[in-house]
């Protein structure tokens, strides 16, 4: 039988979307391989959201034609749908499809065909299809799994790449989400749902349902025992979806919000569709509905244009609000995307601002972790002897638990980066 290897880069989305091609390889009647070396067919699902993301592709490529000259290379994803030229040039790829056509790779491999480098992709700005499959989290621990629910963007940040390769935002349809998270709930404790742009759910024409009521349909009508959401724009927080999250005993408590820039004058270079006080105005509701809740962003240094003053407006902003982490990204130039014509920040000020937001992160993640000490806390086992809190704090067990349990824990001392704990009170469900 022949044997394929799936090797994805990036995103959730992109994990989800690697997810799906599994199993469609799988209904071709091919097998898994555990590695590329011994894999009839590689498939590199790729991510292409920064320079060194692209780098880390074209680098696999390589290595995967030299370390297994026999096989068949398929480049997919992102960075397929962007710059299929430059990778059909690279020696031993022989497919480059498109998002615009993941859905058909299943009848697009032929392993017997020969060498001949074709290229599938189109407008993906017209594709409606929809491709997903739950993967495991990000920890690799196989008991919270991801489930893709939304797909695409219509947002047009500037520094963007993101809505010119996944296309325009789409929603699995609400029967569907539900049929998955009965599945998933049959198996697993805890679920998250993730997206592209999750808080866009539903926005399309034909749907009549918001996330907020999405989520009142999954409690309703499924028994899954926690649901986590991803990344939401600060903006799609609704008072609704606030209050629900907090009123729910089955909603993580964790407010991941996307900041980019703590000043005015840059998140309008860079068109985003808030300003600090609406994100401030989202934050401060969540943090008075849920005070002990994870907050959460992701953040841009050296955006072009930044000057001293706009950077020190960031740091101020972040420093006042209850974050208790910080996803921090250094600018990087994306060709196709607006910002690249802008005036551009030297790298080492934008790598050296980025260390100065991680400094400031670390010091406001310990101080969160320091405040649950003694205090009684709702998670989720892992495989590492370790569980997650809903609050999203890694805490070390006292004692050996079965992973995918839900319990209370009770955090003694602080670690490196998590928690201790003195004592497990009760298992709320086995």
């Amino acid at each position: 039988m022949k044997r394929f290897f799936i090797q994805n880069f990036g995103c959730r989305a992109a994990q989800a979307d690697g997810a799906a091609l599994d199993s469609l390889l799988a209904a071709k009647g091919l097998e898994s391989s555990p590695d590329a070396a011994s894999a009839d067919l590689v498939v590199l699902n790729t991510c292409t959201v920064t320079a060194e993301a692209d780098s880390d592709v074209r680098s696999s490529i390589r290595r995967v034609h030299r370390t297994n000259p026999e096989a068949k290379i398929l480049v997919t994803g992102c960075y397929a749908q962007r710059s299929p030229k430059d990778l059909k040039a690279i020696p031993g790829v022989t497919w480059v499809v498109g998002n615009s056509h993941k859905t058909q790779i299943g009848e697009i491999v032929d392993l017997n065909a020969p060498y001949h480098s074709q290229v599938f992709v189109s407008d993906i700005l017209s594709s409606a299809e929809f491709l997903s499959s739950p993967i495991e989290d990000a920890f690799g621990d196989r008991t919270r799994p991801n489930l893709k629910i939304q797909d695409g963007c219509n947002n047009l940040c500037t520094f963007c790449i993101i809505p010119s390769v996944r296309g325009r935002s789409r929603s699995m349809p609400a029967d569907r989400v539900l049929e998955q998270v009965r599945s998933l709930a049959r198996v697993y404790r805890e679920v998250v749902l993730t997206g592209v742009n999750l808080g866009r759910w539903g926005r399309e024409p034909q749907m009549r349902l918001r996330l907020a009521d999405l989520l009142r349909r999954i409690l309703n009508e499924t028994s899954v025992e926690l649901l986590r959401l991803s990344s939401v724009e600060p903006m799609d927080f609704s008072d609704d979806l606030l209050e629900l999250m907090a009123a729910s005993p089955r909603i993580a408590k964790h407010v991941h919000a996307p900041l980019q820039s703590g000043s005015d004058t840059v998140l309008k270079r860079m068109k985003r569709r808030y300003r600090v006080r609406h994100y401030e105005d989202r934050i401060r509701k969540a943090y008075q509905l849920m005070p002990q809740a994870a907050f959460g962003a992701d953040v841009m240094t050296g955006f072009p244009g930044e000057t001293d003053q706009e950077f020190a407006e960031t740091y101020s902003f972040i420093e006042r609000l209850p974050f208790t982490y910080l996803h921090v990204f250094t600018y990087s130039e994306r060709p196709g995307t607006p910002a690249i014509e802008l005036p551009q920040v030297a790298v080492p000020v934008r790598k050296d601002r980025t260390r100065l937001l991680r400094e400031l992160a670390a010091r406001k993640n310990a101080a969160f972790r320091a405040s649950l000490v003694g205090q009684r806390l709702k998670a989720v086992t892992l495989t590492n002897g370790e569980a997650l809190t809903e609050n999203y704090v890694r805490v070390e067990l006292a004692t050996a638990r079965e992973p995918n349990q839900l319990i209370t824990v009770t955090p003694a001392a602080l670690t490196e980066t998590g928690l201790r704990e003195a004592s497990v009170f009760n298992v709320l469900a086995s």
